[in-house]
């Protein structure tokens, strides 16, 4: 539903960037598995393989560059419903026996053409920062 005056909602433009990011990582090599994996303690946005690791990825976007990168925004409240979404869906598909990494991609949504970043390994499986 977009906003009065024309304007897409939240929920619409994490959508967009949902499936630019989706796009950009298949380009990318990455081979999108299922797509906002929901439980009740957590959801991840993209549950992709690279080569033989199982990445999950916490898409997430701004539009101005002015307070911080959209990557930045993911806290580690946030990391770890994606830790839970993702073991949740490891358990039913039977990936809990392969090597698993937690990804970001950063969505800038401004003036011109989106610009898009990939943060492999962002966190870990307790959803702390990896530096």
């Amino acid at each position: 539903m977009a906003r009065p005056g024309g304007e897409p909602s939240t929920r619409q433009r994490g959508r967009e960037a949902e499936a630019l990011a989706e796009a950009w990582l298949v380009r990318h090599g990455f081979e999108v598995l299922a797509r906002n994996h929901a439980t009740r303690r957590g959801e991840v946005d993209l549950i992709c393989r690279e080569g033989t690791v199982l990445c999950f990825v916490e898409v997430r976007s701004r539009a101005r560059r002015d307070f911080g990168t959209p990557a930045e925004t993911v806290t580690r409240a946030k990391a770890r419903r994606v830790v839970a979404a993702a073991t949740h869906w490891a358990r039913r598909h039977g990936g809990l026996d392969r090597e698993m990494r937690f990804d970001v991609v950063s969505v800038f949504t401004g003036p011109g053409e989106p610009a898009l970043e990939l943060f492999r390994g962002a966190f870990d499986g307790e959803g702390n920062p990896v530096p």
